[in-house]
């Protein structure tokens, strides 16, 4: 596997964008891998975070960039004048009919069209790198997993840091046991993917070369709305399309604690914040879930408790974090001491004067979009499969359901599917799809 540098998502797209105009990702090549070895491959997706995973994963040298679809063809012009032989669709069902000799795909959307396209996908046997959070929904990500796993697919979800060696230090001192057992995690990030502003009431025309009934998918019809209300950026606020705050950045942050704690599905969730309007998730989350104790963890049950906005921590928790916390990460409560995790620096110990002579694991990174390519060639396995990510979208996305039911202890039977105490919720659990664009397996 491929060493990786610390980064951050910001920088990493910054670094994408600059790629994309100097193009040294995108030059036309010959492979040199034999041709069992040969990937070809296709994007769902031609801008945005789709550039960024497709530029990683077309740079691996087994790789051949066959085909592109977006609901904005032209942003793809640069890619086809680049890749002469590549193939743009404006309709991602259509390209998945025609280019019958695909191996793999990256699903790199909105967020709910992450689990239609990731199934189609895999329907037709292609292996599936898909963005965080896997799924809109809880039950579209149980689905993936399981066809994934009953097809022996190989899978990877965009949680890049995973494979970066920050994280990785941060699994190996908790479950080496740096700080002992662990009591208490405290997680959090500044983002504010919400909107406490009415919806406008207006009808704008959709701008040319955007397919706006594409776009939706599989949600209902509604009015084209400009200004940037849904298009580019704004869907992560909106209800139907994004996960808010939670499901962009929970799936990053909760990650580590996720694999370090070797957790399992909640036993409940709890929200103290407000609950989404209409049509967009709130801001200043705080989530209380409870999971099964692990035998990383201190007690037969363990809280792990999200924040997010303006909100953080308690004082207590800060000042056992040294007085100081980043602007995203998490804090591990240790029966022999601390550890604060940024998101993404290295993990530090405390209290300091505990841990002077401690000496830091060496641990390396590695490319995780490269590592999913390896595991097609048998190379590798990938580490944040939908066997791993499947569950912890899972539990993450339980997180949303439970804003809209603010301090309600939401008790969670991860085998049925269901809450068991408040049965208006469950209607959360899955929804319907548009007539027109069901889907198999998940309509």
């Amino acid at each position: 596997m491929n060493s990786s540098p610390q980064f951050s998502r910001r920088s990493f797209l910054k670094a994408t964008a600059l790629t994309t105009i100097g193009a040294p990702f995108f030059i036309p090549r010959l492979l040199s891998a034999p041709p069992s070895e040969r990937v070809f491959h296709a994007s769902f997706g031609a801008g945005g975070m789709a550039r960024a995973d497709l530029s990683e994963i077309i740079s691996h040298k087994n790789v051949e960039f066959a085909a592109v679809t977006d609901v904005e063809p032209a942003k793809a012009n640069d890619l086809k004048k680049k890749y002469p032989n590549l193939r743009v669709y404006a309709d991602w069902r259509e390209m998945l009919d025609k280019e019958k000799g695909l191996t793999s795909v990256n699903v790199s959307t909105p967020d709910h069209m992450h689990a239609p396209m990731a199934m189609a996908s895999m329907q037709r046997g292609l292996h599936v790198y898909g963005q965080k959070p896997l799924t809109h929904d809880i039950y579209e990500s149980r689905k993936l997993t399981e066809f994934a796993r009953k097809k022996k697919l190989v899978t990877q979800m965009g949680i890049q840091i995973h494979s970066a060696a920050e994280y990785r230090l941060g699994v190996q001192l908790i479950q080496s046991g740096a700080i002992g057992k662990v009591r208490a995690v405290h997680t959090w990030s500044s983002k504010k993917w919400g909107d406490n502003d009415p919806m406008p009431k207006r009808v704008d025309p959709v701008p040319a070369g955007f397919n706006w009934d594409h776009w939706l998918g599989v949600c209902a019809e509604r009015p084209f709305i400009g200004g940037g209300w849904y298009h580019p950026g704004n869907w992560r606020k909106r209800l139907d399309f994004g996960t808010g705050t939670f499901g962009d950045m929970g799936c990053h942050i909760y990650d580590p604690v996720f694999k370090a704690l070797a957790l399992t599905a909640p036993l409940s969730v709890r929200s103290e914040g407000a609950a989404p309007n209409d049509h967009s998730w709130a801001t200043d989350a705080i989530i209380h879930y409870v999971f099964p104790g692990t035998e990383f963890t201190a007690f037969k049950k363990v809280n792990v408790t999200w924040y997010d906005g303006d909100q953080r921590p308690p004082a207590e928790v800060v000042a056992l974090a040294g007085g100081k916390i980043p602007d995203q990460g998490s804090v591990f409560l240790g029966t022999q001491g601390v550890m604060v995790l940024p998101h993404i620096s290295k993990p530090k110990l405390l209290p300091t004067a505990d841990f002077a002579d401690f000496k830091m694991p060496d641990v390396k990174g590695a490319n995780h979009w490269h590592q999913f390519v390896d595991a097609i060639v048998g190379k590798d396995k990938t580490q944040a499969n939908f066997d791993y990510a499947g569950p912890l979208t899972e539990a993450i996305l339980l997180g949303s359901v439970a804003s809209r039911f603010p301090k309600t202890t939401l008790e969670w039977n991860a085998k049925k599917l269901k809450f068991t105490n408040v049965k208006e919720a469950n209607q959360y659990v899955r929804r319907e799809y548009r007539k027109g664009w069901e889907v198999k397996g998940l309509s």
